[in-house]
């Protein structure tokens, strides 16, 4: 990462308009686009089908069978009516090897348009999940999302629809190699969330509240900055009873790690595996046994600090792709990142403990390898303080290297805006009046995410992978999801070899859905 100088650009852009929630997508094999869509382009239907035939085909098919409806969860004693896949959170894994089909049966029991987008599958472009490479299902209607599987990983399958990433709508989905040596004895799937639906102001409140004048006009003498789910929080104390830290002007805590500004919007509670901290899941292994814990954020603007008490974490991979392994005390991940780790547990009683970052909160779970009990919920453990792992700790395994060489074409991805308005944008662009880069098949491309906004932004490309290019030049770890800090520059590098449409977004859902979107584009 380098640093960018401060030259004021993306600040205060102008109006947008909520693209994400209100475009149609149409069928890939019409080669079409809405007239009302931001650059209508046609897709070569044919160039997705041959890259669709290419990938491994085991001939095995793994079904699954998603509801998104209405329906009423327990968090942990705290009861709300929410949105979900069935009746839980997170929704059933999803589990297939290398090369299988996995085919999808969607019934949408939404009041409005839904899809479903496989987060970090190098899918085809047509099954993506995201309009406008494939189409939104309308209420009571029913779509089969059906694709191959060509890389093993931790993934996750989320709606690409308005704000509803923030509900209880998510599932992980986990593709194993079976060629891959196991050299682990169990397996814990963890996935991180930020939850206000059903306690605080719901999603919609919250952007509301957020476009009509940014943090600053949800505290004051309207009270509504003491409301949980709100930001604009003061002083206080959080769910497990500390004394909240200092609110900064927009009303969330700060972070080294993240550049300054944590987030915008202080959350009533964080999840772990749908469960608040008083309430925690727990995990049984047996003293000695060697876990893998693939940990998932599925929240919507909270970075999470992860760390397992009196355990060191062997990292393992980033986003679904090895790494050499390395050693750490704590995690962070931003919204999408997806981490592996190995432990090996100790005898007793261990909180799995996740920071919200720069927001003076947890969420918990524990791991239970024999007699004891758990510390309260607001305990921290020192791990939380040690040896910290962000995406400039690791490098790429050898066998999943990019190519190298020098790039055929530079793309940059210009990060603007900010909370006067809140408007965000990609080369000073929002969504709906974006210009979409553009690639070649084949190509071997540098694309460059510059931020010259004062606040953090994960992104996330769509049906690829990237390799971070660390400030010396050299290789970084395989991602498709990175923190991009405020005033600063992130490059990486893209093999062109996924055909179609793709988005580029911020997987902050209030920054997406506010404009900080484009598309890649492959030229026919």
């Amino acid at each position: 990462m380098t640093n960018v100088p401060d030259n004021g650009f993306g600040l205060n852009r102008r109006a947008f308009l909520t693209a994400a929630a209100g475009l149609g997508g149409l069928a890939l094999a019409a080669c079409t686009r809405d007239s009302s869509s931001p650059g209508p382009h046609p897709v070569a239907a044919d160039a997705v089908s041959a890259a669709e035939a290419a990938r491994s085909h085991t001939g095995r098919t793994v079904d699954a069978a998603l509801n998104p409806q209405t329906t009423d969860i327990d968090l942990g004693g705290i009861h709300v009516r929410t949105l979900a896949y069935g009746n839980a959170v997170p929704g059933k894994t999803i589990r297939a090897n290398v090369g299988d089909e996995i085919v999808a049966a969607l019934t949408n029991g939404l009041d409005h348009e839904t899809s479903v987008h496989w987060h970090g599958i190098a899918l085809r472009n047509d099954m993506d999940g995201a309009s406008l490479a494939s189409r939104d299902i309308g209420p009571g209607q029913r779509f089969t999302y059906r694709f191959s599987v060509p890389h093993a990983g931790t993934y996750w399958a989320h709606p690409h629809v308005g704000l509803d990433t923030d509900y209880g709508l998510y599932l992980p989905v986990i593709v194993d190699d079976p060629n891959e040596p196991g050299n682990y004895d169990a397996e814990w799937i963890v996935v991180l969330d930020d939850w206000t639906d059903g306690i605080g102001p719901g999603p919609r409140q919250i952007f509301s509240n957020l476009q009509s004048g940014g943090m600053d006009s949800m505290g004051g003498p309207s009270g509504m900055g003491n409301m949980p789910g709100m930001g604009g929080m003061g002083g206080g104390t959080d769910q497990s009873g500390a004394d909240t830290a200092t609110a900064t002007s927009t009303g969330v805590g700060t972070s080294s790690l993240l550049g300054g500004d944590a987030g915008d919007i202080t959350y009533p509670y964080y999840l772990i595996n749908g469960r608040i901290p008083t309430a925690p899941t727990t995990f049984t292994a047996a003293p000695g046994q060697r876990v893998r814990i693939r940990i998932i954020n599925a929240g919507a603007d909270t970075a999470f600090r992860i760390a397992l008490t009196e355990h060191t974490m062997t990292v393992t991979h980033t986003d679904g792709y090895p790494i050499t392994p390395v050693d750490v005390d704590t995690l962070l991940l931003g919204m999408g990142e997806r981490y592996d780790v190995i432990v090996t547990a100790g005898d007793g009683v261990f909180p799995l403990v996740a920071a919200a970052e720069g927001k003076n909160a947890y969420a918990r779970a524990v791991l239970r390898t024999g007699a004891g009990s758990a510390p309260g919920p607001g305990f921290r453990p020192r791990e939380l303080d040690g040896r910290v792992g962000t995406v400039d700790t690791f490098v790429a395994a050898d066998t999943v290297q990019l190519p190298g060489g020098r790039p055929e074409v530079n793309l940059s991805a210009d990060l603007g805006g900010g909370m006067m308005g809140y408007h965000w944008t990609i080369n000073g662009r929002p969504y709906d009046q974006t210009e979409p880069l553009t690639i070649r098949q084949g190509q071997r491309a540098r694309l460059t995410f510059t931020n010259m906004t004062m606040m953090w932004h994960p992104m996330h490309l769509h049906g690829h992978t990237f390799q971070i290019v660390t400030p010396d030049g050299t290789p970084g770890p395989r991602k498709d999801t990175v923190i991009v800090p405020p005033m600063r520059s992130v490059p990486v590098n893209v093999v062109a070899d996924n055909p179609g449409d793709w988005m580029l977004h911020c997987h902050n859902a209030y920054h997406q859905e506010a404009g900080m979107m484009t598309r890649l584009d492959y030229d026919s």
